[in-house]
C-alpha cells in the first residue's frame, strides 16, 4: 500500500507504458513508478486459550455419579457444572471418567 504524498488518498496499482506497473492516485494526477518487488508478511498473534474447566486442580473435590464413559465404557464418572453460556441458558455438565487409566473428559 502506498498513500499519495499530495492528497493522502490510497494509490491504486495500474499498468503503465511498456506493461510496467505503477501507483496512481484516483483523485490527483500523482503517479509513482514501481521499480522493485517489495513484500512483507505479518502474522497475527493468537490469543492464549484458557482451559475452561480450570485444569487438574478443578477435579480434586468433585462428586461422582453413574455415567458411562464413551471411551472405555466405565460406569462411574466425576462431574461438575459450569455456566458457560448466558445466564438464561442451562448449565453445562462436564464429566471425567473415574477409571484413572482412561480419565476421558466429555460434556453433556
Amino acid at each position: 500500500m502506498l498513500f499519495c504524498s499530495k492528497c493522502g488518498n490510497l494509490m491504486m496499482i495500474e499498468e503503465g507504458p511498456e506493461a510496467k506497473l505503477r501507483y496512481s492516485c484516483n483523485t490527483c494526477p500523482s503517479i509513482y513508478n514501481i521499480t522493485k518487488k517489495v513484500t512483507s508478511r505479518t502474522f497475527p498473534k493468537l490469543k492464549e486459550l484458557d482451559y475452561i474447566i480450570g485444569g487438574a486442580a478443578a477435579w480434586d473435590n468433585v462428586d461422582s455419579t453413574d455415567a458411562v464413559c464413551p471411551k472405555c465404557g466405565h460406569g462411574k464418572a466425576f462431574f461438575m457444572q459450569l455456566q458457560t453460556r448466558s445466564a438464561d441458558e442451562p448449565m453445562t455438565t462436564f464429566y471425567r471418567c473415574c477409571n484413572h487409566k482412561c480419565a476421558h473428559n466429555w460434556r453433556d
